[in-house]
């Protein structure tokens, strides 16, 4: 599958490179360009999230906060191919997941909210834990891709599930 990953840092960068082992073609972007050229051995970086974005399967983001979200689905959605499928890594607050999600869902898209747990760790062992939000079927179609990053995938139900569930988490965690 051809995906466009929009945040190569401590978290995405290593779930970024499972997905190439995997046999995925993944192109990358990240605003701290020196890290995404970190990556240009076995990545596309490109120099917009709008450019990785367009024409992909998937678009993943982690990303390190609820504007930062906003901000690059703006950018993208427009772009986006209408059969993609945008999934969000990234632990962000749960009104700004559904806001996102609205207008993903508005322009056609499929849309998941799979914020992590397992830390860096376990992004590079590709044995993430995702708690999913969104509809059962998206979640069949992109499977694959958590497979390659993860050991475990939890669906706790509708958009926005996915956000709480983690928020919990890190709640007992804490």
């Amino acid at each position: 599958m051809r995906i466009g990953f929009i945040g190569l840092g401590n978290m995405g960068a290593p779930m970024a490179r499972n997905l190439v082992k995997a046999g995925h073609e993944v192109t990358g972007f990240d605003v701290n360009f020196e890290q995404a050229n970190a990556l240009r051995d076995i990545l596309t970086i490109v120099e917009s999230a709008g450019e990785a974005a367009a024409g992909q399967d998937f678009v993943i983001t982690m990303l390190p906060h609820g504007g930062a979200l906003n901000d690059v689905a703006v950018e993208v959605v427009p772009i986006m191919a209408s059969s993609s499928c945008f999934i969000d890594c990234s632990t962000v607050d749960i009104q700004t997941t559904k806001q996102a999600a609205s207008m993903i869902g508005s322009a056609g898209l499929r849309v998941l909210d799979a914020p992590v747990s397992g830390g860096v760790g376990g992004a590079t062992a590709g044995t993430l834990t995702f708690m999913i939000g969104g509809a059962a079927d998206t979640l069949e179609f992109a499977m694959p891709l958590f497979d390659a990053m993860g050991g475990r995938v939890i669906h706790c139900g509708a958009v926005g599930a996915g956000q709480a569930a983690k928020i919990c988490n890190n709640m007992i965690l804490g």
